[in-house]
């Protein structure tokens, strides 16, 4: 979507104008139209977190989207400053995931149970050593895991989820959640064994 003011009219609209217009209709473009005018500090804070000009771009977009989704559920007295608070969050939350990622990975590697049973024999990693390469491995093995083995994967290792809650949020019978966590790190490890992730 391109965010932009169509006409004179428009631009007389205030940013409380353009809201309660938005809350009443939904209509995307009145949404658009006062996005527009913060498109700057979006992207500046984008840029300050993120540090890529591309990752800021898609944020631009996502932030839009989620924009959607969250101002009917707030009440909203200063927008620029709600949306700043809203930037600075998603960028907080992707910068989050992917150190997750890299630490997920580092945990694994550093589990005897988990790696050394393959014979996948890894030098200690720091945060700089983990590389891009490393992270999209680990990512495309879990994108192939059989879609039950990939739920529970990511409930377990990345959100912290205890058995309990995986059962609950997937309608699992918890010894099924614990088969499918087994089998999926099996079938990740024989992934990246097939990578050569890690051998010398």
């Amino acid at each position: 979507m391109r965010f932009r003011i169509k006409n004179r009219r428009s631009e007389k609209r205030s940013e409380s104008e353009l809201l309660e217009s938005y809350r009443m209709g939904g209509d995307p473009e009145v949404l658009g139209e006062l996005y527009s005018r913060y498109l700057h500090l979006v992207y500046g804070v984008c840029m300050k977190y993120l540090k890529n000009r591309e990752d800021a771009r898609d944020g631009v977009m996502q932030i839009f989207e989620k924009l959607v989704i969250e101002i009917p559920k707030h009440k909203i007295e200063n927008f620029s400053n709600w949306l700043h608070v809203v930037t600075k969050n998603y960028c907080l939350m992707q910068l989050r995931s992917e150190k997750s990622l890299r630490r997920k990975f580092e945990e694994w590697i550093n589990d005897s149970s988990f790696f050394m049973e393959t014979h996948i024999y890894l030098h200690p990693l720091d945060e700089d050593e983990v590389s891009e390469d490393i992270g999209k491995a680990l990512e495309d093995c879990i994108e192939r895991l059989k879609e039950h083995q990939k739920l529970c994967i990511r409930q377990f290792y990345y959100e912290d989820r205890c058995y309990d809650e995986i059962a609950l949020n997937l309608g699992l019978d918890e010894k099924k959640v614990k088969s499918y966590l087994q089998n999926g790190k099996r079938n990740l490890k024989l992934c990246l064994e097939e990578k050569n992730v890690g051998k010398e």
